[in-house]
């Protein structure tokens, strides 16, 4: 045990926001947390991180308890960087004491070698605490880390005070991984990660030797890091085993279950009720018609199975379909800025788009995804031919709310638009998207970014395009409004262009993407799944070349050296020629571990078992991971 919860609660103006909420961690547990938007997950993990005090009431509340050995790190944005250091110097202090241990060594070298021995003892103790922490590959560590996280050897001399936001969140999470605490607490980590560093996170992280406790709206990262899930619900907090696929399939039947149980207590009750009501009165009935309103009183009343989050009713719909080619883009540009200031993201980019194709556009930050989008609707300046077909109406979501009027309420808002509709109408579609109540009244100006993104679905839904194009779409959603909207987006069939970093609505959606890169643009006529295999294939034949190239050059070194070698450099030498022959034959028996589990798990046997389908997907990636760190360290002797 690292740590443990008893009767947790917080109160914030007299309403509960946590409820009597106990959990345990364990070493080596990956526990997702999730729950709707203001739940209370930032408030849990405060309290943990000593951040934020429990209330307590008596002395049996409000418990933290901790293992002497635990040690806690927590992602909290972009806190805790010293902006004058570079990134080399700021990931350096991670080992500061291993480097002073280090220089103390030295020391005592100089002073055994002038005849001192008094320091031996120390020596020894001092080389033995080196050697476990693993001290003499620390930049071992921070270039793996780092190159990880997507940095590269020119960024490593940078000062952070340059870098932006986002890159300053990566570089906080490569220093917490340095660190190694032995329980990682991460807010929403995928933030501001591309693919390629998201999912060497998540290999990292499935095999961290410790405890991860993680807060996202990433169902991707969760499903492939996470061993169970916690949720907080009403304020309690209730846990699942295994990822989120498996917490989403044990709620749905623990809900199944509890209205089930409900409405059989229910009509027990009923019953008993109307015996009690007509056999009270009577003589002969009295003492049992007494016998059971007595059980009725002493009865344990099941709740009424409840959840707050009300999942939206989104349905996109057209009356009048398109022609077969929707959309053609022939030479575009994508540029940003104006006059002299103006630069050209990605040039001479062409595509068509045909009816009913769902295309999902990719690719980094900044690199120009949602310039192309507004490029397609004609709100931005451009070169080249972009041409709708006829009979195409759009309907558009733009993540920054840009159409809307944050002077008017939300009932304004769509009346504004849809002057026919009544208020009863309104407030039905509104109901539809859950917003409810005093809601309605408010101005779009002040409700949520999760509120706005409802209403502007509502606007699709009343709008009726048969081409939508979005923007970001889940950016503000909680769990469930993504997955409400990635239904109604697969049952669409209509046209879908759409911008997403969402990786579980990139897979459920796209039948093909237009990936952005630097300078240029790819179309892969697949769909997500497909194109994580790529990347993945694309990665190993990277560290492949390289590693080729760190051989080519070391054989160059070898044949252009004519200078003596002694006998101790030809026995390191030859010590390190046997290490890589010992790290090529374990790549080798790992791959082909890897080849015997893949022919495995895609028998019946084994994917009729969820349990050993799990446990062999897990030991497939830890032999990747393992395949990665051997390369890491094949380069770093071949240098």
């Amino acid at each position: 045990m690292l740590l443990s919860l008893t009767n947790i609660s917080k109160f914030y103006n007299g309403a509960p926001v946590l409820s009597n909420i106990s959990l345990t961690i364990d070493e080596n547990d990956k526990i997702g947390l999730v729950g709707v938007n203001g739940c209370g997950k930032t408030t849990l993990l405060k309290i943990i991180t000593g951040h934020t005090e429990p209330d307590r009431f008596t002395e049996k509340d409000g418990i933290i308890s901790m293992a002497g050995k635990t040690t806690i790190g927590y992602l909290e944005q972009m806190g805790g960087l010293d902006s004058d250091n570079t990134v080399m110097e700021e990931m350096q202090k991670v080992f500061e004491p291993i480097h002073l241990g280090i220089e103390r060594l030295r020391e005592i070298e100089q002073e055994i070698s002038n005849g001192d021995s008094s320091s031996a003892d120390e020596y020894q103790q001092l080389t033995s605490w080196i050697e476990a922490n693993d001290g003499y590959n620390t930049d071992v560590k921070i270039h793996m880390v780092l190159r990880g996280m997507g940095f590269n050897e020119e960024h490593f001399s940078r000062v952070i005070s340059g870098f932006s936001g986002g890159e300053k969140t990566r570089l906080c999470i490569a220093r917490l991984l340095l660190e190694e605490p032995n329980l990682l607490i991460l807010d929403e980590p995928t933030n501001h990660l591309d693919f390629r560093t998201v999912m060497w996170l998540e290999e990292y992280l499935r095999s961290y030797k410790g405890a991860v406790l993680t807060v996202s709206h990433d169902r991707y990262f969760l499903d492939r890091v996470c061993t169970s899930i916690c949720e907080i619900e009403r304020g309690t907090l209730n846990r699942y085993r295994g990822n989120y696929t498996a917490f989403v399939r044990q709620r749905e039947e623990n809900d199944i279950r509890r209205e089930k149980e409900y409405e059989l207590q229910q009509k027990q009750i009923a019953a008993m009720e109307d015996y009690v009501a007509k056999n009270l009165v009577r003589a002969s009935t009295t003492k049992m018609a007494q016998s059971r309103r007595k059980q009725l009183e002493k009865m344990e009343r099941t709740e009424k199975p409840f959840h707050e989050n009300k999942r939206a009713k989104l349905r996109f719909t057209y009356s009048v379909e398109p022609p077969l080619e929707v959309l053609k883009v022939k030479n575009a540009d994508i540029s940003v800025g104006e006059g002299i200031s103006r630069r050209t993201l990605v040039d001479n980019i062409s595509f068509e788009i045909r009816r009913g194709e769902k295309v999902g556009i990719i690719g980094d930050n900044g690199i120009g995804k949602s310039t192309l989008l507004k490029i397609i609707c004609n709100k931005l300046p451009h070169k080249g031919n972009i041409r709708f077909n006829s009979n195409v109406k759009i309907s558009y979501f733009d993540q920054e709310f840009a159409g809307l009027n944050s002077e008017l309420t939300v009932m304004e808002e769509l009346h504004e638009r849809f002057p026919s509709m009544s208020d009863l109408e309104v407030r039905n579609l509104l109901a539809q998207v859950c917003i409810v109540g005093e809601n309605v009244f408010k101005n779009v100006g002040v409700i949520s970014g999760g509120e706005r993104a409802k209403l502007c679905f509502a606007i699709m839904m009343q709008e009726h395009g048969n081409v939508l194009i979005l923007d970001e779409p889940t950016n503000h959603l909680d769990l469930s409004s993504r997955e409400a909207l990635e239904d109604a987006l697969s049952q669409y069939t209509g046209t879908l262009i759409f911008v997403s970093h969402d990786r579980y609505l990139l897979s459920r959606t796209a039948d093909r993407l237009i990936e952005l890169t630097e300078g240029s643009y790819r179309c892969h006529d697949f769909g997500f799944d497909r194109y994580l295999e790529l990347l993945r294939d694309e990665e190993a034949e990277a560290k492949r070349l390289a590693y080729e190239e760190k051989q080519q050059k070391a054989a160059q070194a070898v044949n252009a050296s004519r200078t003596y070698r002694s006998k101790r450099q030809r026995s390191e030498d030859a010590a390190r020629k046997s290490e890589m022959r010992r790290l090529e034959s374990e790549i080798d028996a790992f791959q082909e571990r890897i080849d015997v589990l893949t022919e495995q798990i895609s028998s019946d046997e084994v994917c009729a078992d969820y349990q050993l389908m799990n446990e062999k997907c897990t030991e497939i990636d830890d032999l990747k991971r393992k395949i990665d760190e051997y390369l890491e360290r094949l380069i770093e002797l071949e240098g």
